[in-house]
């Protein structure tokens, strides 16, 4: 999983835990519609937390899946993936050299 993603996803955990003690501290307020309404934003933070559990399940499945696949392409090539890393490291040092 890219940073980025990452950085989203903890953003969306810090956002539903805000959301869900604001909803705490509102509980004690009553008037029309207010229940109805904290229900519905209940109903849907859990919704939100049940769709970035999936997110980040799904997420680490495919790191994982990608990491099989790399181990398994260097045991099954490993004068490419060395060739390839060489290739790397001396773009890397070229770029780095120019600055």
């Amino acid at each position: 999983m890219s940073q980025s993603s990452e950085r989203l996803l903890e953003e969306l955990h810090r956002v539903v835990a805000e959301a869900e003690t604001l909803l705490r501290a509102t509980a004690d307020q009553a008037g029309e519609g207010t229940s109805e309404l904290r229900s519905r934003v209940q109903a849907t933070l859990d919704g939100a937390r049940r769709s970035l559990t999936e997110v980040q399940h799904a997420a680490v499945d495919k790191a994982r899946a990608a990491g099989r696949a790399t181990d398994q392409y260097v045991h099954e090539k490993p004068w490419h993936a060395i060739g390839l890393a060489a290739g790397v490291g001396l773009l890397v040092g070229m770029l780095i050299s120019r600055r």
